[in-house]
């Protein structure tokens, strides 16, 4: 996994309508977080952000596939990527990274 900083910077700024968000280095990708909580995450320059059953099935709508880690194993975390024209539009982008962020912060 690796990201370009270009892609981040972009993301970063794509958010910036929605909220303050930064990006930390992990395992050669980078987390997105939002108030201090992980919502989202880049892998190889491209956008995921968290799911659950409140709002996987828009993801899958819109034909996003899950984040697989690793090539050789069958892992799927609750990671969805980003449909392009979502991640094009700062607005809706917005409303997406809020269902994710929601996602993140639910009392278990």
């Amino acid at each position: 996994m690796s990201c370009s900083d270009e892609f981040v910077a972009f993301l970063i700024d794509q958010f910036s309508g929605w909220g303050k968000v930064t990006g930390r280095k992990m395992f050669g990708g980078v987390g997105l977080y939002h108030d201090g909580k992980m919502f989202g995450l880049v892998a190889d320059d491209v956008a995921y952000l968290k799911v659950d059953d409140s709002n996987r099935e828009d993801f899958e709508k819109a034909g996003c596939a899950p984040f697989r880690p690793y090539a050789d194993r069958d892992v799927i975390m609750s990671y969805y990527e980003i449909p392009p024209d979502v991640l094009e539009c700062a607005e809706e982008l917005g409303e997406w990274a809020d269902r994710s962020f929601m996602v993140q912060t639910k009392k278990r």
